[in-house]
């Protein structure tokens, strides 16, 4: 069974730093790529904010604007997101992805 936990959200102001984690289990995580979303609120659609290939190439959201880095630790089974330079903005569930599979998301909340 794939698992996805997320961990490391959490409120801070607004130009300070987080570093999300997610775990995976349950895959053979090396040859998956992974990405976050984020969701500001039920009623609206969850966006990419990154995505890791298997090889490493990264890609972001156009709003992320060089403050995120998404990387991947394969002998941990873990990816994270380095979230700097934060704005209120940024607030949301941020959630985990690979395949179809999700994780159940960590709150992100960035004060003014």
């Amino acid at each position: 069974q794939v698992q996805l936990v997320e961990s490391g959200g959490g409120l801070v102001q607004a130009g300070g730093s987080l570093r999300l984690s997610c775990e995976i289990s349950g895959t053979t995580f090396s040859s998956r790529a992974i990405a976050w979303y984020r969701q500001e609120d039920p009623e609206k659609q969850r966006e990419l904010v990154a995505n890791i290939a298997a090889v490493g190439k990264t890609t972001y959201g156009a709003f992320v604007e060089g403050r995120f880095t998404i990387s991947r630790d394969n002998s941990k089974n873990t990816v994270y997101l380095q979230m700097n330079s934060l704005k209120p903005e940024d607030t949301a569930v941020y959630y985990c992805r690979t395949v179809y599979y999700w994780g159940r998301g960590t709150q992100v909340t960035v004060s003014s």
